[in-house]
Parts: C-alpha cells; sequence; structure tokens
C-alpha cells in the first residue's frame, strides 16, 4: 500500500459560535453518545485551511472562513481508528480553527456522519465534548 491508501495523520477542529457565547456541537453515528464539533483528517494534498473549509461545508452546510486559532494539539490515535493509519503511525496533528455567527445558522447535518446538533453555551458544550483536545479548545474559544 502507498501512504495515500492510508489516512493523513492530521486534522482540522473547527469550532462553529454565536456572538450570544453558544457553541455548535455535533453528535456522531459512530461510536455511540460521540459529541464533537466539526472535525476530520486532511487530504493529502490540503493544507489545514482548506480541510476546514471543506469539513465545515460537508458538516454543516456552512460556507465560511474558518479563522486559524494557531493552536495545534498532537495525540494518541484511539485504537478504533489505528487502522485507518499506516501501522508506524501512532499520533494525530490537530489544528484548531473557529467561525463565529451574529445568530444561530441553518445547519445541514450529514446523516452518514452525524445524527443530531445542539447549541449550548460554553461550558455546557465543553462538558459535552468527548475529546479533550475539543473541551480545551472550547474553554480556549474568545
Amino acid at each position: 500500500m502507498t501512504s495515500n491508501s492510508y489516512k493523513r495523520p492530521e486534522s482540522v477542529l473547527v469550532l462553529i459560535y454565536t456572538q450570544h457565547g453558544e457553541v455548535l456541537m455535533l453528535r456522531r453515528r459512530q461510536p455511540e453518545d460521540f459529541w464533537q464539533s466539526v472535525t476530520g483528517s486532511l487530504e493529502w494534498d490540503e493544507t489545514p485551511a482548506q480541510a476546514a473549509r471543506r469539513e465545515l461545508l460537508e458538516e454543516t452546510g456552512l460556507s465560511a472562513e474558518p479563522v486559524d486559532c494557531q493552536i495545534t494539539n498532537r495525540f494518541p490515535i484511539l485504537p478504533a481508528w489505528r487502522a485507518r493509519y499506516a501501522p508506524d503511525v501512532s499520533h494525530n496533528v490537530e489544528h484548531v480553527f473557529k467561525v463565529g455567527f451574529s445568530e444561530r445558522p441553518e445547519i445541514r447535518l450529514d446523516p452518514g456522519e452525524h445524527l443530531e446538533f445542539r447549541w449550548l453555551n460554553l461550558q455546557a458544550a465543553a462538558e459535552l465534548a468527548t475529546s479533550y483536545t475539543n473541551r480545551a479548545a472550547i474553554l480556549a474559544l474568545t
């Protein structure tokens, strides 16, 4: 297998929020009860900013220009997803972005990926986030 047969171990996390301090949270189809912001792996030929725009559109139907938060996380890939990556890959690098709206925009979920969404205040969104990097990014949101 070539390196392009595997997922790239680099991803984006895109926080969507309103000026009223609400954060959008999405519940994944799999694993069950996994709540997150918009996330996704970079394609082999794209930049983090390109991936952030693509994932935002794919997962929510929103077309916007996410702002790079200048936060990069490195974490171990969970066993449930290890087979998607090359055998020598154990960690993922995540780039954090955010996009703000004055009011709640209309959300169109990809039903193949997410089952529902919720708008929550910062604290409630952070508590619901399954990933510790997602939780930290929400709490750092300004």
